[in-house]
C-alpha cells in the first residue's frame, strides 16, 4: 500500500512537523511514502519523491513547507482525470493534503471523484494555517506560532518605540497578515499579558472609519506620548473596499493586498502631522520557526499522525480538527469534519474577542494556551540548523 502526502497553500512554521506525523506514521505501520512535490501541481506533474530511506527528523524543526507547496484550484475534469492516472499508475490508495480553506476544496474534489469511480482512494485534510480561519475547528496548527511571533514583535517595537517617542517616531504599525479574519491582528493584543502591547488594533470584522482611528490616535498621544497600532492587510472601509487592495487576484482568485500599513500610517502624518514608522513582518510572522510554540509544534504533528490513523481505519473525505477539553488544564482531542463542510469556508473572529480597537479578555483567555511553551530548533554555528533535503532540491 502506497501513501501520498503533499502540501499547499501559505506555509507555516510547522506545517513540516504535520509532514513529519503523516510520513512517520506511514512509514511506522510498513507503508511505502511518497511526497508530491509542490503540493498538487508536483503531482500533476508526477513530480512524486519516495521518502522511506530519507531521514526525516529535522521536519519538526524546519519552517515552510520542506517539499515545496502551491496556490492551484482544481478547476477542470482534466487535471482531475490526470490526477487519477498518476495514482493509479503509483498505486496511491491514502492522500493526505495539508492545507488551509482551498486546499480542502482540492482534498474534498478528489475524495468526491475516487467515489464516483470506485477507486480505493482515501483522501483526508491536515488542517494547516497561520489565519486560523478553518472552520469547524477550535484552532489551526500553525496559528500559535504565528500569534507568538506577532506578538513579541509588537512588544519588542513597542518597546523600542518608547524609548525614542520623545524627539522621534511618535507612532509605530504594524502590519499583520490577515484578509478576512483578524486572529493575527488580535494576537498582537498577547503582549498584554507581560504589560506590552499596542495601543490600537485594527480588525477586518471592524469597518474601519478614518476619523475614529485617527481621534484615537490623537487621544493615546495626548495621554501617554506615543501609540503603536497593530493593523490586519484586510481591513475595509464601509463600501466594502479593502483599503490596500493592491488591484489584481492570485491564483486562487483571492484579492491580492499590501500596503496597509504605509496607507494607515500617511493618515496619522496628514492629519496629525507626527512622524510615523512602518513594519512588515510579511513572510516572517509564518516562518519564525526560531520562537514557535510547543503546543502548536505538538499538535500540528499530533493531527498529521491522526490523518493517517483515520485513513488506516477506513475513514475517507474528512479534515482533522481540534477540540478543546479543558483551558486550565488546557487539554484538546482531535476529531474530524467532512472536507466539504469546511472547503472555501472562513471562520471570523467572534464579536465576544474584541471591540473597535482592542481585544478582550475572552480572546486572551483563548489564546493564551496556543502560545505557551518553547520548541527551539538545534543550533549549529550560532544559526538555527534547519533541514533540507537534497533529494527535494535535485527534484
Amino acid at each position: 500500500m502506497k501513501v501520498l502526502y503533499a502540501q499547499s497553500g501559505g506555509v507555516t512554521s510547522v506545517i513540516n512537523a504535520s509532514a513529519y506525523g503523516v510520513l512517520d506514521e506511514a512509514k511506522k505501520a510498513g507503508l511505502e511514502v511518497y511526497v508530491g512535490i509542490h503540493g498538487i501541481s508536483g503531482v500533476l506533474r508526477e513530480n512524486l519523491l519516495r521518502i522511506n530511506d530519507i531521514d526525516i527528523e529535522g521536519l519538526k524543526y524546519t519552517p515552510s513547507a520542506a517539499f515545496g507547496s502551491c496556490r492551484r484550484k482544481l478547476k477542470n475534469q482534466e487535471d482531475i482525470n490526470k490526477l487519477f492516472e498518476i495514482f493509479e499508475k503509483h498505486e496511491i490508495e491514502y492522500f493526505f493534503y495539508n492545507g488551509g480553506n482551498d486546499s480542502m476544496d482540492t482534498a474534498w474534489r478528489l475524495h468526491s471523484e475516487a467515489q464516483k469511480r470506485n477507486f480505493p482512494l482515501k483522501v483526508i485534510g491536515v488542517p494547516k494555517t497561520i489565519d486560523n480561519d478553518l472552520p469547524y475547528t477550535d484552532h489551526c496548527p500553525g496559528y500559535g506560532s504565528a500569534a507568538k511571533y506577532i506578538a513579541t514583535a509588537m512588544m519588542e517595537a513597542t518597546l523600542d518605540l518608547k524609548s525614542m517617542y520623545a524627539d522621534s517616531t511618535r507612532v509605530f504599525v504594524m502590519e499583520i497578515m490577515g484578509r478576512h479574519a483578524g486572529w493575527l491582528a488580535a494576537a498582537a493584543g498577547l503582549g498584554w499579558l507581560n504589560g506590552i502591547g499596542p495601543d490600537i488594533i485594527l480588525f477586518p470584522e471592524v469597518v474601519f472609519n478614518k476619523e475614529r482611528f485617527l481621534d484615537k490616535v490623537d487621544e493615546t498621544i495626548r495621554r501617554k506620548g506615543y501609540c503603536s497600532v497593530a493593523v490586519s492587510e484586510g481591513i475595509k472601509y464601509e463600501d466594502g473596499f479593502f483599503v490596500a487592495d493592491m488591484g489584481y487576484t492570485d491564483s486562487f482568485g483571492n484579492r491580492q493586498l499590501g500596503g496597509v500599513g504605509f496607507t494607515i500610517a500617511g493618515m496619522v502624518r496628514s492629519e496629525l502631522s507626527l512622524k510615523t514608522h512602518v513594519a512588515i513582518p510579511d513572510y516572517l510572522q509564518r516562518s519564525g520557526r526560531h520562537i514557535a510554540s510547543k503546543t502548536d509544534v505538538e499538535e500540528a504533528e499530533g493531527v498529521g499522525r491522526e490523518a493517517v490513523r483515520l485513513a488506516l481505519s477506513g475513514v475517507s473525505g474528512v479534515m482533522v480538527t481540534i477540540e478543546r477539553i479543558s483551558n486550565d488544564p488546557y487539554k484538546v482531542e482531535f476529531k474530524t469534519v467532512e472536507l466539504n463542510k469546511v472547503a472555501e469556508q472562513t471562520k471570523y473572529l467572534p464579536e465576544d474577542f474584541h471591540n473597535e480597537f482592542e481585544v478582550t479578555d475572552k480572546f486572551i483567555e483563548y489564546a493564551k494556551p496556543l502560545i505557551e511553551g518553547e520548541f527551539f530548533p538545534p543550533f549549529k554555528n550560532g544559526l538555527p540548523d534547519y533541514l533540507v533535503i537534497e533529494e527535494v532540491e535535485q527534484q
